[in-house]
């Protein structure tokens, strides 16, 4: 891996400037390292030409037209779930293998409008519906640390978007979140995993799996990276009706930022079973620095945290398979040749589209929905939401920020995961994440030090709706302090 691509925003853009590094000549050196690490399979499609004419613009406005824009430059992997104008937009699904949209999502419109250069479209667990990026159909994504000595789990779903950055193939990458799918892979994979509040960042284009919790999420190495990415994307959309209506105010980052006055809460439903001794003193570890910088910290209760996870499943499935009940081998998709009935060509192609995890996910979604269990299931679930939401209005009125672990342990070995049920895994793996997209409020995983194993361990940050600015800066701060080491990938 070329160290230059491990370069913040910042720090590419000085270069630009100074004539030592060109935005075509970077873009090569991302292209040239997406090949040669190939084999960890984080993307499903290469953009070059793509890439390249977006390097060329960037160029002439750095050395021409001398009006910059904000990524100017500025290498950018999407995950393969947001649609792209012309460019394949497969899900990792054979039901959309061969869909090309004919209009970009949003999120990628602002990136592109910011002068962000493409570099391909992100590998994941097919639609979306995984914790480890092992259920694609172009093949599970390798996590890039230690992989030569073994194979471990990008995390999921975002996992191809995760190693994208880690490995060094782009600056920033793009993923969705909807239980921790941004942030689980970004804490496996040693870098800074942003979750937005639930309509700051538009998800028109965003290939839906649950309407109601997801929101496109931000990676990159540095937090400060993240920022600018932010501020890029976020603010209104005509054409997402769930987007905050009012103006955004991008987030400045304080470089004396004063942690005396931040409240620091440690939820104590949060140290849960299964939490490995690696996490539980990484936790310590970060308590104590907040300590040190003068933060006020105290235990605080989330009282419905142990029902979350099952909360969050049986409200994830009842949206699923109503999100995936469009996909019916008529309009679009995957088309079989079954022709003996329309319900049967149904049946068909919905088999061969779909892999078991969607097919039990909207099996369980449906029966939940059956007019018999609706009640039971669905509307107490609901409830139950609410209730959860409550919990984090109630302890943001004691503290400012919430410090967690963002998963229960390092890395996982591939063959470890994939023998254990994949919902089973998503229980285990999202128990940390899942909450804040239930109560839409923003989180953030920071990569803090590595395990025994020398694997990333992250911790997460949750604040109040549209709390960004501070959840960034106590971030930027903790980063800071930890100076967490670069991968090096040859």
């Amino acid at each position: 891996m070329n160290k230059l691509t491990t370069y913040t925003i910042k720090k590419i853009h000085k270069a630009y400037r100074e004539k030592t590094l060109t935005p075509t000549s970077f873009v090569d050196l991302c292209l040239q390292n997406a090949k040669q690490n190939r084999d960890l399979n984080a993307f499903v499609t290469l953009t070059k030409g793509e890439a390249e004419n977006n390097g060329i613009e960037s160029e002439k406005r750095f050395y021409i037209d001398k009006k910059t824009k904000p990524l100017d430059g500025i290498t950018i992997g999407v995950k393969d779930n947001f649609c792209t104008k012309d460019i394949r937009t497969s899900c990792a699904s054979n039901m959309l293998k061969n869909f090309i949209p004919t209009y970009n999502a949003t999120v990628y419109s602002r990136l592109r409008n910011a002068g962000a250069c493409l570099i391909g479209k992100c590998n994941l667990d097919e639609f979306a519906m995984g914790a480890g990026t092992v259920d694609s159909i172009f093949g599970p994504t390798r996590n890039p640390w230690g992989y030569k000595e073994c194979w471990r789990i990008a995390g999921g779903s975002s996992g191809g978007s995760a190693v994208a950055v880690s490995s060094g193939a782009c600056v920033a990458a793009i993923g969705s979140d909807t239980g921790g799918s941004t942030r689980n892979p970004a804490a496996l994979c040693g870098v800074v995993g942003l979750k937005p509040t639930y309509g700051l960042v538009s998800r028109h284009g965003l290939v839906p799996l649950v309407n109601s919790m997801d929101v496109p999420g931000i990676m990159t190495r540095k937090v400060e990276d993240a920022v600018n990415v932010l501020n890029c994307i976020a603010g209104p959309d005509n054409l997402d009706s769930t987007t905050i209506k009012r103006k955004f105010n991008p987030v400045t980052l304080d470089n004396d930022f004063d942690m005396s006055k931040i409240k620091i809460g440690i939820p104590k439903e949060y140290h849960c079973p299964g939490m490995s001794e690696d996490i539980i003193d990484t936790w310590k570890l970060v308590t104590n620095l907040l300590e040190n910088e003068k933060a006020s910290v105290q235990t605080v209760s989330m009282p419905h945290t142990s029902v979350s996870i099952a909360v969050y499943s049986i409200l994830n499935q009842c949206e699923v398979a109503s999100n995936m009940a469009r996909y019916d081998g008529i309009e679009y998709g995957l088309r079989t040749e079954e022709d003996h009935s329309t319900e049967e060509l149904y049946a068909s192609s919905r088999s061969k589209g779909f892999n078991s995890v969607v097919r039990s996910r909207i099996f369980a979604g449906n029966y939940f929905l059956l007019t018999r269990n609706y009640e039971k299931y669905f509307l107490k679930a609901l409830k139950l939401r609410r209730m959860i939401a409550d919990d984090f209005k109630k302890v943001f009125k004691d503290v400012d920020i919430l410090l967690t672990p963002t998963t229960l342990s390092d890395a996982p070995l591939y063959d470890d995961f994939v023998s254990k049920h994949n919902r089973d895994q998503c229980a285990f793996q999202d128990y940390c994440t899942q909450p804040a997209n239930m109560a839409g409020v923003p989180a953030i995983s920071i990569p803090i030090r590595l395990s025994i194993n020398k694997l990333p361990l992250s911790i997460q940050l949750m604040g109040p709706n549209l709390s960004e600015e501070l959840l960034l800066n106590v971030a930027k701060r903790i980063e800071m302090l930890v100076d967490f080491p670069s991968l090096e990938v040859n």
